[in-house]
């Protein structure tokens, strides 16, 4: 019934009516969300939702918004967290209209739709239905997903005898080489580097990370050391912009690896850590020198 309702504003922007439920999934985590495309009839229905998907701010970078807004935007921390998910929908609206009209050129099948009378599911359907997308997640993601986790914890750990992500190790150096890219940005630190690197592998985990960085033990969304660490390295304006960048860049590699799944093929995965680094990189790189030309810092 929602997918009914919302049919005909999805269809101004592109969208088949069934794409809102796989986008309101993706608020909860984009990997159910991708998965629950199977329902489109199309594969240009598919693989439009599944390209806008991760702009859906999903529940791993919550805790990402609550540390920095509650560090930095203390008496408006509501809205700063709310303006996130506003900009991640209107970023995910535009880039529709453009996948539709240059990369995606299919037309939308229409709406047809049988409207039950409502049913409470039973418990043992709802219970099997659970496991089945557990293991089919598990079965044909998680190869995938173990990799790249062998990957960032040799990046994390060699050469040996270094401090686990510390600035010495393979990661902490390849954050030291990368992180002028983040200059522009506002937060051109390597901490913040090697953090949005580990985030690849979970966005929760970017937390974790500037603990483990600034040697805060007990890390949590009110640690007060944390906090004060961190605001020796960012200013409100450069943190807003960090906030912006963690909602659009690469989603995390479970994400990724469903795209492969579902769309069998590399290009797609691929394609999208392309264009969601250069997306986040621009609209970053425009809250921040648009700020401090307006005066904000």
């Amino acid at each position: 019934r929602g997918a009914y309702i919302m049919d005909r504003f999805m269809h101004k922007i592109g969208l088949h009516g069934k794409a809102f439920i796989s986008l309101i999934l993706g608020f909860g985590c984009n990997v159910p969300g991708i998965m629950a495309t199977r329902t489109l009839e199309t594969r240009k229905d598919r693989l439009l939702t599944i390209l806008i998907s991760p702009f859906m701010s999903c529940g791993a970078r919550l805790p990402v918004y609550v540390l920095f807004a509650g560090a930095f935007f203390s008496a408006y921390q509501g809205w700063i967290i709310f303006s996130l998910y506003v900009l991640g929908i209107v970023v995910a609206i535009v880039l529709g209209f453009i996948f539709k009209k240059f990369l995606i050129k299919e037309l939308s099948s229409p709406f047809v739709i049988e409207l039950p009378q409502y049913h409470i599911p039973s418990l043992n359907g709802v219970l099997i239905h659970i496991w089945e997308r557990v293991w089919l997640f598990i079965s044909r993601a998680g190869t995938l997903i173990l990799a790249f986790s062998i990957i960032v914890w040799a990046l994390a750990s060699f050469p040996l005898g270094v401090e686990y992500g510390s600035k010495a190790s393979l990661a902490g150096l390849i954050g030291q080489k990368v992180s002028y890219v983040f200059k522009p940005l506002g937060f051109g630190n390597w901490r913040s580097s090697v953090a949005l690197m580990f985030g690849f592998f979970a966005k929760e985990v970017i937390i974790g990370t500037f603990g483990t960085l600034y040697g805060v033990t007990d890390v949590n969304t009110t640690d007060y050391a944390l906090i004060t660490a961190l605001q020796k390295d960012f200013t409100p304006l450069s943190a807003y912009s960090f906030m912006v960048f963690v909602l659009l860049y690469v989603p995390c590699m479970a994400v990724l690896a469903v795209v492969k799944r579902e769309t069998n093929s590399w290009k797609w995965p691929l394609f999208m850590i392309f264009y969601t680094s250069i997306v986040a990189w621009t609209a970053a790189f425009i809250i921040y020198q648009g700020g401090r030309l307006i005066g904000f810092s």
